[in-house]
């Protein structure tokens, strides 16, 4: 049973209300492959999106997911905002409070900011990606997608390949995949390895065929340039050249073993076209399968007192 009003992160999160939300979003994959795909438990409610960095999947995901349980959505844009004129981002919050906003999904370059969101507002804030830290919906969409290839997660060996430094969401990753129960690799330039991964619990391996050996699941993950301040490794062709998932890489680990990826991909520097769109990648799954999971997440923190 999910007790928060908000969803802040992956780690705040019991085992018991992860597979609340994957069981709930299972009802809502249904939902959406009948004829007419809305259904009214939200209607009345408002939902804005904040977002203060650049998203396509995850924002247009929340909108659908709202407008499918008939809630009425407000996309925010900073660019035509008062925050250009200098409003601060408190009190951008309280106005949207006091429009009658029921949700708030916000995605911020700063960790921390669904979390101090959540401490002035009393209304349900989601956690859309803040910084570096963590994006809570897109692991447990990845979870969903997982357990409907695999039927369990635990004892499953999920290897993660890229940015580890900069990347959220191999952060709510490996918190979710560790609390239920699955054996997870790192494999990364020593360069793009933070140092608490050390207390985590996982294998990291520095080379890519020797990290995924026997996976279950393969995981690329989008270098995170723009978060970058220095070179972390001398090119891009270098960086494919060692750490990019190839069509010889990938008969490294099962035969049954399925590719993800969170977007936006970058073809030739994280994984090969013929990866991408091969017959063992779930890449687009994942996102339709964001909009169940979206929609669980929205259901379920409506049904919580606030």
């Amino acid at each position: 049973m999910v007790t928060s009003k908000n969803l802040l992160g992956i780690k705040e999160l019991t085992t018991e209300e992860i597979y609340h939300v994957l069981e709930t979003a299972s009802g809502f994959k249904d939902v959406l492959q009948r004829d007419i795909k809305k259904v009214p438990p939200l209607r009345g409610k408002t939902v804005v999106n904040l977002f203060f960095e650049p998203s396509t999947r995850t924002r247009i995901s929340f909108e659908l997911a709202a407008k499918r349980l008939s809630a009425d959505v407000i996309n925010f844009s900073t660019i035509t905002s008062s925050v250009i004129k200098g409003e601060t981002l408190k009190d951008t919050a309280l106005t949207i409070k006091a429009l009658g906003a029921d949700f708030v999904v916000i995605r911020h370059s700063s960790a921390g900011v669904p979390h101090f969101l959540s401490r002035i507002l009393n209304i349900s804030v989601i956690n859309a990606g803040d910084g570096a830290n963590e994006h809570p919906t897109q692991a447990l969409l990845d979870l969903f997608t997982i357990l409907s290839h695999k039927k369990k997660i635990k004892g499953l060996t999920v290897a993660i390949i890229g940015d580890i430094t900069h990347s959220r969401v191999a952060r709510s990753n490996i918190y979710a995949l560790t609390k239920l129960g699955a054996h997870v690799r790192l494999i990364c330039p020593p360069t793009l390895r933070p140092a608490e991964v050390r207390h985590l619990g996982i294998e990291v391996f520095n080379t890519i065929e020797e990290g995924l050996k026997k996976a279950d699941v393969i995981m690329t993950l989008r270098l995170q340039l723009e978060r970058q301040s220095k070179g972390y490794f001398p090119s891009l062709e270098e960086y494919f050249y060692l750490y990019g998932l190839t069509t010889a890489r990938l008969q490294l680990a099962r035969d049954n073993a399925i590719v993800m990826h969170p977007g936006p991909m970058n073809r030739g520097v994280e994984i090969e076209s013929e990866v991408a769109d091969g017959p063992q990648s779930v890449i687009l799954e994942q996102v339709t399968n964001g909009l169940a999971v979206r929609m669980a997440v929205l259901y379920l923190l409506a049904g919580v007192k606030k």
